[in-house]
């Protein structure tokens, strides 16, 4: 888990700036009405943040929590077009850190734990995978924005 924490903190910590740094205009263009801007991107990964927490911690006190979302409903209910940019940015800076204090407080038996992530059925995976998957949906989210 300290790989995690140590990749979710580096990925914070170089990417504030950069997307700081992106103009506004490009930050919240849209390829495609159905597609998301780079805006919210970082919202999704928001929403991806926040229900992670709440997976990471219910996996340690309840037996195979269910936890479930959809992504584009999350997205277009928070209106991320909308959202202040740098409100955004700092939002998405602090639940990782959060993420990361979780995660450093956890006890090494609980990555074991399993959340059910599924919809229709029992999708199961443990709170070990749950973490190293955060980091890979990250990277390819950030690879997203700074490709594009």
């Amino acid at each position: 888990m300290q790989q995690v924490i140590i990749q979710l903190t580096a990925i914070v910590d170089e990417y504030v700036a950069l997307l700081n740094n992106i103009p506004g205009d490009v930050f919240e263009q849209k390829a495609a009405p159905d597609k998301w801007s780079k805006k919210e991107i970082i919202g999704h990964l928001i929403d991806s943040a926040q229900n992670n927490i709440q997976r990471f911690v219910r996996a340690q006190y309840q037996d195979k929590p269910l936890i479930v979302y959809d992504q584009d409903a999350w997205v277009a209910a928070s209106n991320y077009q909308a959202y202040d940019r740098q409100s955004l940015i700092q939002l998405w800076q602090l639940l990782n850190k959060h993420i990361c204090i979780i995660l450093a407080n956890m006890p090494k038996q609980m990555y074991a734990r399993e959340v059910n992530i599924g919809r229709a059925e029992q999708q199961l995976v443990t709170v070990q995978f749950l973490a190293d998957d955060y980091i890979t949906h990250h990277l390819h989210h950030i690879k997203q924005i700074f490709n594009n």
